[in-house]
């Protein structure tokens, strides 16, 4: 359990502007399930339990398979059960995640490209933007995760 401050609560409207950029993100025309498993691959990447929890849920409640969502973290060992498209953006996701480490290479940006086009791209690297900042509050500030024991 944490102790530490409720970001959210503490600065709301600065958490509601990232709000906002969500939920642009949900009318952004990409389908929301291809968002969802950026969101968790990436939230996956940095350890954010609350996030992991959050997406894993909303995936499920979706009608992503089980057997599916188990494997993301594995997602380019799993042969065909992540579509062309999932594939492309599982990889954007990471290596804009590790933008430390992967310097974005010319070759991941024009695979992106093809696969998603201008908007696409933006919307799509927007939304790996997005959760890397909320990961950084779940992490720094840990709120519990949703589950159970």
């Amino acid at each position: 359990m944490s102790n530490r401050i409720n970001y959210s609560a503490i600065s709301p409207e600065t958490y509601k502007a990232f709000g906002a950029v969500y939920g642009s993100l949900q009318q952004c025309g990409l389908a929301r399930e291809l968002v969802d498993l950026v969101y968790l691959r990436v939230s996956q990447i940095n350890g954010c339990a609350f996030c992991i929890d959050m997406h894993s849920r909303d995936l499920l409640k979706q009608g992503l398979s089980v057997e599916k969502l188990v494997l993301v973290p594995v997602w380019h060992d799993a042969g065909q059960l992540f579509s062309q498209q999932e594939r492309v953006a599982l990889s954007w996701a990471e290596t804009v995640t590790r933008v430390a480490e992967t310097g974005v290479p010319d070759a991941d940006y024009q695979a992106a490209l093809a696969e998603f086009g201008d908007k696409g791209l933006a919307d799509l690297t927007y939304a790996v933007g997005l959760m890397n900042a909320f990961n950084r509050f779940g992490v720094a500030f840990r709120p519990a995760p949703a589950a159970k024991a």
